[in-house]
């Protein structure tokens, strides 16, 4: 959808998926990107904006060893209440009397959304409010809940989500979403919200990485698309060799989020838990291995270290100086939407592997959240829960874009209905919608964020296109964060 909370505004990206990112069919919550991180496009998604930690308020960061081992898993606040106590249920309304919901975000659509659901729900009404992406909108969020002013719904980046949790920031949805959450969205994005046994946030789409490449230079190479990571290193080898000028892609830094993706991918759990205390391993093994790969292709002049984002990496792409882009399922719609020239020649495969067998990471992602002191949380469930289960939902936000997104929603009820408003032409006979499901099935399960991410990618955003360093950063910057507040770390 539009722009996350917690990433920066990248209008050259319009859709990097969710609501929570810019949408990066047109991405790390533009909206699309994911974003994530990234995406945090949104978002998700997706790429965190630099420096946003220091910008948040400290609502009660710091932690006592006694909660630390809720804290450790994103339960309960820091505050000492338990989380959501703040808040009351609410009730639905009647048509006659009806409740007021407030929402903030930054997507695209949202208030069209907003319109759709007001039309058919009499006795709720959801005021909608634009805010700021990136860090101004995060900032906005913490500060609202900080003053007790909050609205009752928001939108917000996966990787975000520890951080907000563990600083006392959410309301506990489990009584009002936890059964929505574990019916309706896969095992790998469940454990992206359902933290310590309590949900955080309800998902609104998945970002599988997968691989996007030329098929006019693959074809004109004779080169086949690659299934394992050996593979795309010859692909890359042979087409460099046969014209000099073309890379396999660009890598350079500007954008973490990516590398998490393929951390996870290959089996890398960045966060985790020992007792009471948080284990972080963001320079494992898997992660290094990843890393290492990526330095050597662009050592060797097989991949640009132009920044990914950048006004550099579009001219590579449109000028056909890049064969393939590491993307996820909302690059999709960003190739429509940046891209129209380039009709017919790119292709969807999924992302190559290091063994063959098929799987993959995330790159960005958004979901919705209730914000602590939220007084009418049953409405505010009623509103998520329409907006993730309902094809209306998808029907009135795509319908009103200027721009296409490719943003694949969590649940896969709904993403027949955001295909059929998908121009999938562009790519002369391929499903991007059917390809992104396929590739959101092998998603590695059991990953999940940590309470002080927004540091770590401000620190490996420095690093630059050096991702080994980036690795070590991340580590230095998540230890620290960790202890500055209090809580635990284990060895």
């Amino acid at each position: 959808m539009s722009r996350s909370f917690l990433r920066p505004a990248r209008s050259a990206h319009p859709d990097r998926s969710g609501p929570g990112r810019p949408d990066r069919s047109a991405h790390p919550a533009a909206p699309d990107r994911a974003a994530g991180s990234g995406g945090a496009a949104a978002g998700s998604g997706g790429t965190a904006p630099r420096g946003l930690g220091s910008r948040l308020p400290r609502l009660a960061l710091t932690a006592s060893i006694a909660s630390l081992a809720l804290l450790a898993t994103a339960c309960g606040g820091g505050d000492g209440r338990a989380a959501g106590a703040s808040g009351s249920a609410g009730g639905l309304g009647t048509a006659d009397r009806p409740v007021t919901v407030t929402y903030w975000s930054s997507s695209a659509g949202a208030q069209q959304t907003v319109d759709a659901f007001n039309k058919t729900h009499p006795n709720i009404r959801v005021a909608f409010s634009a805010i700021p992406g990136g860090p101004d909108g995060a900032a906005k969020l913490a500060n609202a809940v900080k003053g007790g002013n909050a609205p009752d719904i928001a939108t917000m980046d996966y990787s975000a989500l520890p951080e907000f949790a563990s600083g006392g920031n959410l309301e506990d949805l489990t009584g009002t979403s936890g059964k929505l959450v574990g019916e309706k969205f896969p095992e790998a994005v469940q454990s992206l919200v359902t933290l310590g046994g309590k949900t955080w946030a309800v998902p609104f789409d998945v970002t599988p990485l997968e691989l996007f490449y030329r098929k006019d230079i693959f074809e004109k190479h004779g080169v086949t698309v690659p299934k394992t990571w050996d593979e795309y290193k010859a692909a890359a080898e042979k087409i460099n060799r046969a014209d000099p000028s073309v890379r396999v892609t660009n890598f350079g830094g500007g954008d973490p989020a990516v590398l998490a993706g393929l951390a996870w991918q290959a089996g890398a759990k960045w966060y985790g838990v020992e007792g009471d205390r948080w284990k972080v391993a963001i320079n494992d093994p898997a992660s290094k291995k990843v890393a290492e790969y990526w330095n050597g292709l662009m050592a060797s002049g097989l991949a640009s270290k132009t920044p990914l984002w950048g006004e550099g990496e579009a001219k590579e792409r449109s000028s056909g100086q890049v064969a393939t882009i590491v993307g996820a399922a909302w690059t999709a719609g960003t190739l429509l939407a940046n891209y129209p020239d380039l009709k017919g020649k790119w292709g969807v495969a999924p992302l190559p592997t290091w063994d063959g067998t098929p799987a993959t990471g995330m790159y960005g992602g958004t979901s919705y959240i209730v914000p602590k002191g939220s007084k009418q949380t049953k409405a505010a469930a009623e509103f998520i829960t329409w907006v993730t289960t309902e094809p209306e939902a998808i029907k009135a936000r795509l319908s009103s874009l200027k721009a296409p997104s490719s943003a694949l929603p969590a649940n896969p009820e709904m993403r027949a209905e955001a295909a059929k408003l998908f121009d999938a032409s562009y790519f002369d006979g391929q499903n991007p919608y059917a390809l992104a499901g396929e590739a959101a099935a092998t998603i590695l399960p059991g990953w999940t964020w940590g309470p002080a991410h927004l540091q770590v990618n401000s620190a490996q955003n420095a690093a630059g296109p050096d991702l080994v360093k980036a690795l070590s950063e991340g580590q230095v910057a998540a230890e620290k964060a960790i202890k500055d507040r209090g809580l635990g770390l284990a060895d």
